[in-house]
């Protein structure tokens, strides 16, 4: 079959967003004999008039549309990003008559609700390597494809069944795909890698298991330093890891660093930091593989949060990950989200010290958290009557802690970090 798949993204929330996970996707339905084409709309002027050409041009029997967000997660002033990518998908329905298929990170967080919002076809849930070509076969075949598990139609709700997890070495590099998409020698670009999927820690609020399940999967090792190697000889100097936690578990983040090091690229890359079990071997390994910037994912820094967050780590283990990385020279990002529940005045206070003593590079603040489904922050915001039982949470909805609301935004206005980045 000819596919067409686009990666709707025009945001570029911090930074931009390459699309790997669409490349992913791309590689592994075109090692099964289909024909496929890959359409980055992040630079697109006229996004919609971009993805209508795209499927002109190319005549596909199948366009596959990849959502990442859903929105930007700013409390105060939200901005429903869906709308953005609606446009995108009825210019492909106005463009051609192939089905339209969503996927992607955003979408898989909320599978029914963000089909139905957007009128697609089909959805895939979860990762797409192996249900979006199983999608494709069941459509040729005149089959059902909601008997493909985490494929959904519209209409039809979600049974909730998924494909078993990816194993991550037996996928095909998506770096072709995505190299078609990207300018590799250009000084802003930092070049996605992921080496692992899926998070068993089960932080309150969470959303990953739903899009990587909590099963934790690696790359080897091997494999991801051949493929920098690879990028690196093509004229790409630095890299992002978008894994959640790079550091866990410690061997596999040791021996990857040795990996890499042992390649003898001149490379620069940066990662986020899980800020329990970081040894200084760790440290020594990254700082040599060319680490250069950590987002140490704290959250808060007063341990009664961290335990309701149920974070696995204290406010001494993040001093002491902090002060490691400093040591060995690596730029320091880190991170509060203040108004979560049990959040009080003397907590946010006690957060906003402990950051402001830790001498980060960059101290980036959101205030409230966003709700995903499925989490125990949902199902603690029902009980408290903040969103009710039956809302799908589809338009953002936001947490904050009643006894700092309308509080804490002077409490963080009245701070004067110069590092500070308020979102």
């Amino acid at each position: 079959m000819r596919v067409l798949l686009i990666s709707a993204n025009t945001e570029r929330i911090n930074m931009p967003a390459p699309p790997l996970g669409a490349a992913m996707v791309a590689a592994a339905t075109r090692s099964r004999g289909h024909e496929v084409e890959l359409v980055d709309l992040l630079g697109a002027a006229d996004p919609a008039a971009a993805g209508r050409a795209a499927v002109a041009a190319f005549a596909p029997d199948v366009v596959g549309i990849s959502i990442r967000n859903i929105d930007d997660q700013d409390m105060a002033e939200p901005i429903f990003l869906l709308d953005r990518a609606a446009v995108v998908v009825r210019a492909c329905r106005e463009a051609g008559p192939a089905p339209l298929v969503l996927g992607g990170a955003g979408y898989s967080i909320f599978p029914a609700p963000a089909l139905a919002y957007l009128e697609a076809d089909y959805g895939v849930a979860g990762e797409g390597e192996h249900a979006f070509p199983a999608l494709l076969e069941a459509l040729a075949a005149g089959g059902d494809p909601a008997a493909v598990p985490g494929v959904l139609v519209r209409g039809r709700g979600d049974d909730g069944r998924r494909l078993p997890p990816a194993a991550l070495d037996e996928l095909p590099s998506p770096y072709p795909d995505l190299e078609r998409c990207l300018d590799l020698r250009d000084p802003e670009l930092w070049v996605p890698v992921q080496t692992r999927r899926g998070c068993p820690l089960d932080c309150s609020y969470c959303s990953t298991p739903a899009i990587e399940g909590r099963s934790l999967r690696t790359r080897s090792p091997e494999r991801v330093a051949d493929d920098l190697a690879r990028l690196a000889d093509a004229g790409a100097e630095r890299f992002q890891f978008v894994d959640n936690t790079f550091n866990l578990p410690p061997s596999y983040a040791v021996a990857l660093c040795r990996a890499i090091a042992a390649r003898g690229r001149r490379l620069a890359w940066r990662a986020i930091v899980y800020p329990f079990q970081v040894s200084d071997e760790l440290v020594e390994a990254m700082a040599e593989a060319g680490c250069r910037e950590v987002s140490i994912g704290s959250e808060s820094c007063c341990d009664p949060i961290l335990t309701s967050l149920n974070k696995r780590f204290s406010t001494a283990d993040v001093r002491e990950v902090v002060r490691r990385f400093a040591a060995a020279g690596i730029t320091r990002f880190g991170f509060l989200m203040l108004g979560v529940p049990g959040e009080t005045r003397e907590s946010v206070a006690e957060s906003l010290e402990v950051a402001d003593s830790l001498g980060l590079s960059v101290l980036k603040i959101t205030l409230g958290v966003r709700i995903y489904p499925h989490t125990p922050l949902a199902r603690q915001a029902v009980a408290e009557g903040v969103v009710a039982a039956d809302d799908d949470l589809l338009q953002p909805r936001f947490y904050m802690a009643r006894e700092v609301e309308g509080w804490v935004e002077e409490a963080v206005r009245a701070r004067s970090w110069a590092t500070t980045v308020w979102l």
